[in-house]
């Protein structure tokens, strides 16, 4: 496996390493907050050994790695590198298996599941992608009426901008094909 491209991102503590192959199975992310997310992902594993890393988001051929504020980029560059270029494609954990082929089963819990669908649908086709360029993701985490809760991944997780213009961006596009009192919070 051989690193691309490092990539920065619209969140300054956060870089996207290109690789010439899969990170994750296709159509499925990893998102990890701490090392013991990340208990049956050996490259994960390394990299959270890695001194300054605090996240990481794995997305088709891309992993986005959040760091410190205090972190010398080049140093972790330069490991997270190695690690990746060391690792064997085969060894995807398991996480990332899709755990049925029922698609109304990866859904999340609460609200209607054909309004769930519809948003996820939305999401896939004009925001993930987006957002997938600048190293990040989103996760739905439920519907509770009309109030739709979301978690941004990788760099958009902790980037000021997510908070901000992404979101009201999301509410606006959902709150004109979907329903028009939806409000969308990050949980």
């Amino acid at each position: 496996m051989k690193v691309t491209s490092i990539q920065p991102t619209p969140n300054p503590n956060a870089f996207k390493f290109l690789t010439d192959r899969q990170l994750a199975r296709p159509g499925q992310t990893l998102s990890y907050s701490k090392p013991e997310d990340a208990r049956t992902d050996v490259l994960a594993q390394g990299m959270f050994a890695v001194p300054c890393v605090e996240t990481l988001f794995f997305c088709d051929n891309f992993c986005t790695v959040s760091m410190t504020v205090q972190a010398d980029w080049r140093m972790v560059a330069e490991q997270i590198t190695r690690l990746i270029e060391c690792h064997e494609p085969d060894e995807m954990p398991v996480e990332a298996v899709p755990k049925s082929d029922d698609p109304l089963a990866s859904l999340p819990k609460g609200g209607d599941p054909a309004i769930l669908a519809r948003i996820n649908l939305l999401l896939d086709d004009r925001v993930r992608p987006a957002l997938a360029g600048d190293g990040g993701g989103l996760e739905v985490l439920g519907l509770e009426g009309k109030t739709l809760f979301i978690r941004y991944q990788g760099a958009c997780g902790s980037c000021p901008s997510s908070a901000a213009g992404t979101l009201s961006a999301i509410q606006n596009l959902l709150q004109s094909e979907v329903d028009d009192e939806m409000v969308v919070s990050m949980a």
